[in-house]
């Protein structure tokens, strides 16, 4: 982005740009930054805080009249990442006794995610490798490699592990945010989705059977993040 930024800054064109960890911005001394410590993926800070965000993006577009480069100004308030903390979504009764409880569980949170969907005009991040309607047949694709920690049983490869994983877990968070009373804090429903979710349950067992199988480091460990191993 540095790099970018000087191209274009020579061309004439004044850039800005918004960090999120502060030692990357500093070492890359690109002409103008402001620093936000926010979790990551929120760039702007509050989701749905429209004035919030309209102040960070003000305070980054007035660095526009700095000519003492580089610039690296700071946001005045901090947002904590809370990870920690589960975000509170009540998970929908069983509907199918007869059904692995994952699927049950997740069959059962179709009508949060469509609500979701509504409420997003359509924007979903489920889609790397099934819809939603196929949602209930990847988790059971995951209780088999849970099971067997054999990607082909499972009809899995390398790549396509990863992208279902985080299949499962945009469709559990968008679910869970029409479940919550309010906008988690970041990083809360990962947490909900990983440590208090079946789904999330086989997800963790699914990692743990493929490590201890001795499969590539780079399949199993990716399908958490570095904050759920373990």
């Amino acid at each position: 982005m540095g790099v970018l930024a000087r191209v274009f800054e020579s061309a004439g064109l004044g850039t800005v740009g918004l960090s999120l960890v502060r030692r990357q911005a500093k070492n890359i001394k690109a002409p103008r930054f402001l620093h936000c410590e926010f979790p990551l993926g929120r760039p702007l800070g509050r989701p749905g805080d429209a004035a919030f965000q309209t102040d960070v993006l003000r305070r980054a577009f007035a660095l526009l009249d700095r000519s003492d480069v580089p610039v690296l100004e700071d946001h005045p308030e901090v947002i904590e990442d809370e990870a920690d903390d589960a975000a509170t979504c009540t998970l929908p009764p069983r509907l199918d006794p007869n059904a692995h409880p994952a699927v049950d569980e997740a069959a059962g949170l179709r009508p949060a995610y469509n609500r979701q969907l509504a409420a997003a005009d359509g924007r979903t991040a489920v889609g790397r490798v099934v819809g939603a309607d196929g949602i209930g047949d990847l988790v059971r694709r995951f209780v088999t490699l849970a099971e067997s920690a054999d990607l082909d049983a499972a009809g899995f490869d390398a790549d396509t592990v990863r992208a279902a994983g985080q299949d499962l877990r945009a469709y559990y968070e968008e679910a869970g945010l029409a479940l919550a009373d309010h906008v988690p804090a970041a990083r809360q429903l990962e947490t909900w989705f990983y440590r208090h979710t079946r789904t999330g349950e086989v997800v963790r067992a699914a990692s743990a059977a493929l490590e201890a199988a001795g499969v590539d480091r780079n399949v199993w460990y990716y399908l958490l993040p570095g904050n759920q191993q373990g």
